[in-house]
């Protein structure tokens, strides 16, 4: 252990192990880290809570990043600020002096600066006949720079989960307006049912949302929620069914049949049944489903829509397609689509994405399917200029229902298998990974 490292407190203040802890693992900086001050700040302040530090001690902390002269915090200049109370003061909005050494012990304490004490307790400099600075005494940044890959952990975790509870209500408040106005439907209509009871449990489930809603507590009664409307779909559908083939039975004497071969009016009700069956449970409501084939171009206006529709991918796929995500996600690995939303908020900033791009990204695609997006751009990396346009781009797109995330993951897959192939052909050719001393083949050379 190296003596200078360590600082012991000026004055009355005592000295402890934890705060001996503290320093050395504050100085502790990997080689080459370095960090925008201002940038690093606002994930300071985005894992505020994770970091037990009060607002008012982020006052006090963006104070003393003012007093560093760069805007990026290095090893190479040196991470001691040395300002008085009287100027700190001043920069922390007028804070009282008491208030503002309270604060200061806070952000010691939480491990984002340390002290380093003269030996008469002042701040001060000492520098050198060229004027560079010689030894500095006053506040360290160097624990906020040691910690800076853990605090964009958190900060990228913590803005993930908000997006995620952000999607679980907004799909929560379609459901139970989907559920409410499905029943009143059926009761306009007098569809066989106890609706009555259906809107109980309704409003039962209701009043079990929480005031203050977060990810362990929403998602049972989202679950719920949407199988009730499931089961209000399908009987809405089966009713539709019978009614519909009630119809045709009392129709079937009066039957005509067309003989006109070009005539296509015969082949269209077929189609449009077939793709009904094949069609994918949507959330959306039946009489919506009613209305897809009521223009002139039946089932194929029904069909293009479809094929617009981002639909949910398995995130196994996902991360076969694009293994590069993965180095990126907590502990490196991606376990869950939390992890992958995870690892994109840090890659989107790597890439140069802004905020507002990503997040235009994830309400018009959903979250998840935003986060698949990033992936593939990473993985594409090479052969993308600008991942920000192109991310754009493709929420342009998605908006018109012109995009669909399957193709960009197979041809993502067909382009490693066949990075594969080519490689396993090429170490047939060579005998790649034959023993040394093995006999050499008939027509080899030995």
């Amino acid at each position: 252990m190296e003596s200078e490292s360590v600082t012991t407190p000026f004055g009355r203040r005592p000295m402890s192990l934890a705060m001996l802890l503290k320093q050395r693992r504050g100085e502790t900086i990997e080689a080459g880290t370095k960090r925008n001050k201002w940038k690093l700040f606002r994930s300071v302040c985005e894992a505020r809570a994770r970091l037990d530090v009060t607002d008012r001690a982020l006052t006090v902390l963006d104070a003393l990043l003012t007093f560093f002269p760069d805007d990026e915090l290095s090893c190479e200049r040196g991470l001691i600020v040395f300002p008085s109370n009287a100027q700190l003061c001043l920069r922390a909005r007028g804070m009282a002096a008491a208030t503002l050494r309270r604060h200061l012990a806070v952000l010691v304490e939480a491990g984002l600066i340390s002290r380093k004490d003269s030996p008469n307790g002042k701040r001060y400099v000492r520098r050198g006949k060229e004027g560079s600075i010689a030894e500095a005494y006053g506040f360290s940044l160097a624990p906020l720079l040691a910690r800076a890959h853990e605090i964009e952990a958190i900060a990228a975790g913590i803005a993930a989960d908000r997006q995620m509870l952000r999607g679980m209500k907004e799909r929560l408040t379609i459901c139970r307006r989907d559920i409410a106005k499905l029943i009143s439907a059926a009761i306009e209509e007098t569809v066989p049912g106890d609706w009555e009871h259906v809107s109980s449990i309704l409003d039962g489930l209701l009043q079990r949302i929480p005031r203050t809603a977060t990810l362990e507590n929403l998602p049972p009664i989202l679950e719920e929620l949407e199988t009730i409307r499931l089961n209000v779909i399908n009987t809405l559908e089966s009713q539709e069914k019978h009614q519909r083939a009630s119809t045709n039975e009392s129709r079937i004497e009066r039957h005509i049949q067309n003989s006109n071969p070009e005539s296509t009016s015969e082949s269209e009700p077929g189609l449009e049944t077939v793709q009904e069956a094949n069609r994918d449970p949507e959330p959306s409501s039946g009489l919506e489903r009613r209305k897809a084939g009521v223009d002139g171009n039946g089932s194929r206006t029904t069909a293009r829509t479809n094929a617009g529709e981002l639909k949910s991918l398995p995130l196994g796929m996902v991360v076969q397609a694009c293994p590069d995500i993965v180095d990126y996600g907590p502990g490196g690995r991606i376990a869950s689509w939390r992890d992958l939303m995870t690892a994109t908020i840090l890659v989107h900033s790597m890439l140069g994405v802004s905020p507002s791009a990503y997040e235009e990204a994830a309400s018009v695609m959903g979250p998840e399917n935003a986060a698949v997006v990033m992936a593939c751009i990473l993985q594409r990396g090479g052969c993308i200029n600008s991942a920000g346009g192109y991310l754009r781009d493709l929420t342009r797109r998605a908006k018109r229902g012109e995009f669909a995330l399957g193709p960009m993951l197979m041809a993502l897959l067909r382009t490693k298998d066949r990075f594969k192939v080519g490689l396993e052909e090429g170490c047939r050719k060579v005998n790649f990974g034959k023993e040394p001393g093995a006999p050499a083949r008939q027509n080899g050379v030995r």
